[in-house]
């Protein structure tokens, strides 16, 4: 194709020889007069299809679809074939004709865009159907011969004037063949409401433009739709033409690749032969779906849709393609309310086009400029049912006749889709397209000499307006319209994709009202970010607030399992019980309620997050805190006889070791790993026993003080405070170097337990060496009961405030914490086990801290008077404890 291409514009240069060589070829198709030299005249079959044109320095080309159909006409092949006659007169894409119409006007009146240029149009009926549009096309690059000689034309030649933009056709099918014709002349077309994402294939339409999105983005609306509801069983019917079978394989192969099946596809026939819809009818019940996507032009769609309401068909959730999701034809009728009410589609975004109403409700056949309009007629008659006694192709059938009318009827008492400006979608994009041309129109005429995009530098003619160049400055468009939109085109000749997503609803008057649900932003990147839904607002068919299901199989239920259907796809099962067997499950997984899989077992450790973890958590910081302000006691006393009594350094490191004490029952808490399992034994092995060789010093002290019977003798020297700081040196690092030798050999790490008859793994931490951890214990226990043995001989001692009586009280209360531990701690299962272990640790380290330095503080703090050296010197033996 692309060496055709370059061989049709590289050996045949000129645009007039092109023409006439592909008029040859074309009247090998469609009769021409004969010519004795073909290069010399360009004669076609003079023109027989009706036109609404109106002259203008630039003229644009138009095509409309005003007619649904074509009538077929057997041709006899000895002569001309007949005139074409078209059926169906369609008020809608009037509408669109008409707002080209008004667009041009408006720019022609308001000066601003082409000042001193005025702008004509020439607009063609394409019936719907693609040798129509060819033909119309055909004659909008060039018919008979010209009889007028403009003061300023576009062209100068014996062929009609061809026009340098068209604008139109509505359909895909119509587009594609306009398509290949005018790219063969590098004319620009810019499309309205062409869809086909083929036709963003720039190899082989280049000069196509259009103001619709590609179906590519609709189909991905609609896909990204399907999947946020979790619809997997949907079924697809399509038009027979571009658009439909185009988008329908689209949407078919992307939801397949996200896992819902395609229920069925099936083909509206063009002839719409009443015995093929009603097969699609038997089709739709046996499937069961529930959602089908209806991808079709609005005739097509009301050709299956009447059959579905002579069928009685009811029950569906119906999917609208951008044809037809705001078509009046489907909505208006109330015979198509039942059926199509909830129906949810997309479409493209609309505007609404001030003074639009007005000039459509201008039209009169009475009026002088009304007699160059062919189409007023047909549409007159139409609209008011009435015969207008002139002679038209497509008044009447043959045996049918109408009752008379004037032609001053007034269209503003009639309500119909031509008048109702409520949804102005495709009207917007012809309005689009012309301001586009304008824009387009306008760069060129500014070009600066020597500054232009062509060959060396150059402009454009702004007399004689070459097609190609027109198309370069079209691509190049980009403004912000008076709707606040950005109108550009993207290097495939497309717009940027922006879609409502509408659902039908009845309002109380019973009408059918298409309320905007969610958008659809195909320009995001995000996938995400893309659709968004507003589905408080949805009313699903039957007046349903219920997201409608539709799936071939439900899921299975318990003790059930899948088991396909021969010859059909995925989505669709049968759920067939279990043989009577049960599979034990792995250690680490637990049978789940249905018993019909193993989930992974839960993991039970004492966490910070639990409610007992974070008790302890908070008496351990009470506790630290508690100590910290004994500290600040001591320290803003340390000059009083009570604090400095027996050595306050040692005073002050007991308090230090009792902090580390409280502050190490943290380690317990928490997910176990390798260094939290070393560091929880050893700190609470060489914390305990700093503090209790602290109590050991000061014991030994107060014992030796008060049995020394001679004055003056040696023995009080060899418990000195260096002396007592060697004891603690020793009885700490004795335990250091035990849990040195732990670590080294066998130390603490991470252990699973699985009961199996439990659905939790516990998590705790394996001492290693059972010996190494109860000489760890022992080692502790045997310095305990050491001081308290010394702490109860030195009890009576005659002094006021005897420290030992409170050591041994002290010691008295950490010997019963534990021992009462030891048979709690084998008993406790799981976590549980832990919190025992650190609730021994605290309730022993506030045993000390009470029994010890609460006396103390009281007598700081509340009585004074007896801290001072003559009271604590004072010998008052006591008989009691």
């Amino acid at each position: 194709m692309a060496f055709l291409r370059l061989f049709w514009m590289g050996v045949i240069p000129t645009r007039r020889t092109r023409f006439v060589l592909l008029s040859f070829v074309l009247n090998l198709l469609f009769p021409c007069n004969s010519s004795p030299d073909l290069s010399l005249q360009c004669r076609m079959i003079p023109n027989t299809m009706p036109v609404l044109e109106k002259k203008g320095d630039i003229i644009l080309g138009g095509l409309f679809s005003l007619h649904d159909m074509v009538e077929e006409q057997s041709l006899p092949f000895t002569s001309h074939p007949p005139k074409s006659k078209c059926t169906r007169f369609n008020f809608r894409t009037f509408r669109w004709m008409q707002t080209m119409i008004f667009a041009i006007e408006e720019i022609n009146k308001e000066g601003k865009l082409l000042p001193n240029i005025t702008v004509g149009y020439k607009i063609y009926d394409s019936c719907s159907t693609p040798h129509q549009a060819l033909k119309a096309a055909m004659e909008l690059m060039g018919g008979e011969k010209s009889s007028e000689v403009g003061e300023k034309t576009q062209r100068n030649s014996t062929c009609n004037e061809s026009v340098p933009l068209v604008i139109g056709d509505g359909g895909s099918t119509q587009s594609l063949v306009v398509a290949r014709f005018l790219g063969v002349f590098t004319v620009p077309q810019i499309s309205y409401f062409s869809s086909c994402a083929c036709l963003s294939d720039k190899k082989q339409f280049p000069a196509f433009l259009r103001t619709m999105p590609s179906d590519f983005f609709q189909v991905d609306a609609l896909v990204q739709l399907v999947k946020h509801f979790g619809w997997t069983w949907v079924g697809v019917i399509a038009g027979d033409d571009a658009y439909g079978r185009g988008g329908a394989n689209i949407f078919a192969n992307e939801v397949t690749n996200l896992g819902v099946c395609i229920a069925f596809h099936r083909i509206i026939p063009k002839n719409r032969q009443q015995a093929e819809i009603l097969s699609i009818i038997s089709v739709i019940r046996l499937s069961g779906a529930k959602v089908i996507l209806v991808f079709a032009v609005e005739q097509d769609a009301a050709a299956l849709f009447d059959e579905v309401q002579r069928s009685e068909l009811t029950g569906i959730q119906w999917l609208a393609s951008e044809a037809w999701s705001t078509a009046a034809v489907l909505s208006t009728p109330e015979k198509y309310h039942n059926i199509l009410q909830g129906t949810v589609g997309f479409a493209i975004q609309q505007a609404n086009i001030p003074g639009l109403r007005d000039f459509l409700l201008r039209l009169n056949p009475s009026r002088s400029d009304a007699q160059t309009d062919p189409f007023l007629v047909s549409f007159w008659e139409e609209v008011f049912q009435c015969s207008l006694g002139v002679q038209t192709e497509s008044r009447e059938k043959e045996g049918e006749s109408k009752p008379p009318c004037s032609g001053k009827e007034d269209l503003g008492n009639v309500t119909n889709i031509y008048s109702d400006v409520s949804q102005l979608r495709i009207s917007y994009n012809v309005y689009k397209a012309v301001y586009a041309v304008a824009y387009a129109l306008k760069a060129m005429k500014s070009c600066v000499k020597g500054e232009g995009p062509f060959f060396q530098r150059s402009c454009a003619d702004p007399d004689v307006i070459q097609p190609w160049q027109l198309l370069h400055y079209l691509k190049q468009v980009q403004y912000l319209n008076s709707f606040a939109s950005e109108i550009k085109f993207d290097e495939n000749g497309d717009p940027a994709a922006m879609y409502d997503l509408v659902n039908w609803q009845m309002n109380p008057n019973g009408k059918i009202e298409f309320i905007n649900i969610g958008k659809f932003d195909g320009m995001t990147g995000d996938v995400k970010q893309k659709l968004y839904i507003h589905e408080d607002i949805i009313l699903w068919n039957g007046n349903r607030t219920r997201v409608p299901l539709s799936v071939c199989s439900t899921i299975c239920p318990p003790g059930t399992r899948k088991a396909m259907r021969p010859s059909f796809p995925v989505c669709c099962y049968d759920c067939v019980a279990y043989a009577i067997e049960c599979a034990q499950c792995p250690p680490k997984f637990w049978s789940n309620a249905e018993r019909t899989a193993c989930i992974p077992k839960r993991v039970e450790f004492l966490s910070f997050r639990d409610t007992m973890g974070i008790t302890l958590v908070a008496i351990s910081f009470i506790g630290s805190f508690s100590t910290c302000i004994v500290v600040l006691i001591f320290f803003c006393n340390r000059t009083t006889p009570i604090v400095r009594a027996n050595n306050s350094a040692l005073s002050f490191l007991l308090l230090l070791s009792l902090t580390l004490c409280f502050l190490c029952s943290l380690t317990f808490i928490g997910q176990p790993s390798k260094w939290s399992c070393m560091l929880r034994h050893t700190a609470f092995g060489i914390s305990f026993v700093l503090c209790i060789s602290c109590i050991l010093g000061k014991t030994l002290v107060v014992l030796v003080a008060f049995n020394a019977k001679l004055p003056g003798s040696n023995v009080i020297k060899w418990f000195g405070p260096s002396q007592q700081k060697a004891i603690i040196a020793i009885c700490t690092v004795t335990q250091v170097l035990i849990c040195t030798v732990w670590l080294l050999v066998a130390p603490p790490a991470p252990r699973q337990l699985m009961p199996r008859e439990e659905d939790f793994i516990i998590l705790l931490c394996d001492e290693g060496s059972y010996i190494a951890f109860a000489l760890v214990l022992s080692y502790i226990g045997l310095l305990a009961v050491l001081c308290l043995f010394l702490a109860f001989l030195a009890r009576k001692l005659p002094d006021s405030f005897n420290e030992a009586r409170l050591i041994t009280f002290s010691m008295l209360i950490f010997c019963a914490v534990w021992i009462a531990f030891i048979p709690a701690y084998i008993s406790s299962p799981g976590k549980y086990a832990t919190v025992t272990e650190v609730f021994a640790i605290l309730a022993s380290s506030y045993g000390l801290l009470g029994c010890i330095f609460a006396p103390k503080c009281y007598m700081i703090l509340l009585r004074p008077e007896k801290n001072t050296r003559k009271h604590l010197m004072s010998k008052a033996p006591s008989s009691k404890f």
